[in-house]
């Protein structure tokens, strides 16, 4: 939870936005790629979504 606050504060202090949706997209990204190594038989239903 830190470093969730940290990229807050910065986030409002240096009014950047933007950056929100980018860092979302790359934590889902990495959540599925994490996913599918985690469970090899599940791979074929997550490549259609990466």
């Amino acid at each position: 939870m830190g470093i969730l606050r940290e990229f807050l504060l910065y986030l409002r202090q240096e009014r950047k936005w933007w950056l929100v949706p980018l860092v979302t997209v790359l934590v889902l990204v990495g959540g599925l790629a994490a996913l599918a190594v985690a469970f090899p038989g599940a791979a074929p239903f997550l490549y259609p979504l990466m």
